[in-house]
């Protein structure tokens, strides 16, 4: 069987573990840190598990990590923005 390649969301995430793990955390309480850390790097296991959790499905749970991902692209990128606006402040 060929190996799955993973998508461009999920190689964001994986590398931004806890910022995932805390947007979990806020659209549903009620997952405890050790819960969503038990499915950490298997990312195929995770989205299924929250689908079970959840009620939601799969393709709702990736939307919404895609949604999260643009967010946290455009906030990054606002960010360097900012820092070029304002030379000689040392950040």
């Amino acid at each position: 069987m060929a190996e799955r390649t993973p998508t461009s969301t999920e190689q964001k995430w994986q590398g931004r573990w806890d910022q995932l793990k805390g947007r979990v955390r806020e659209t549903w309480g009620d997952l405890t840190d050790d819960e969503i850390d038990s499915h950490r790097g298997n990312w195929q296991q995770f989205t299924g598990w929250l689908s079970e959790k959840t009620g939601e499905t799969r393709e709702t749970i990736e939307r919404r990590f895609d949604e999260w991902t643009r967010d946290t692209d455009t906030t990054a990128r606002r960010g360097d923005r900012d820092l070029e606006r304002r030379p000689g402040t040392g950040f």
